[in-house]
């Protein structure tokens, strides 16, 4: 079999495959990197192609799948996290009296 060739993957895969490829493209990725991280996401999400006897039975990871979305307290601007850290101590100042 060819690298490449999806033959081996269920109709399952290919679906989600395709969905996670549109996603990307939605978010401004080129095709075919679109194309490459949707199928590493399916790989990394089922281990790779399902076809009879390649390792059925193998729970999913759905981990890939959660990955990404929040960007974290690094990504605010200076002022929100400023201000997160003023109301975070004023509250540690205030249990730390009782």
């Amino acid at each position: 079999m060819p690298r490449g060739d999806k033959s081996s993957y269920t109709d399952k895969q290919k679906r989600q495959a395709a969905h996670i490829e549109a996603g990307y493209e939605e978010r401004g990725i080129a095709k075919t990197e679109a194309e490459a991280r949707a199928w590493a996401t399916v790989n990394a999400r089922s281990h790779g192609g399902k076809a009879s006897g390649s390792g059925r039975g193998q729970p999913e990871n759905h981990a890939p799948a959660r990955k990404g979305g929040h960007l974290g307290a690094a990504h605010e601007d200076h002022a929100a996290r400023s201000e997160a850290a003023k109301k975070g101590w004023e509250t540690r100042r205030k249990r730390a009296g009782n």
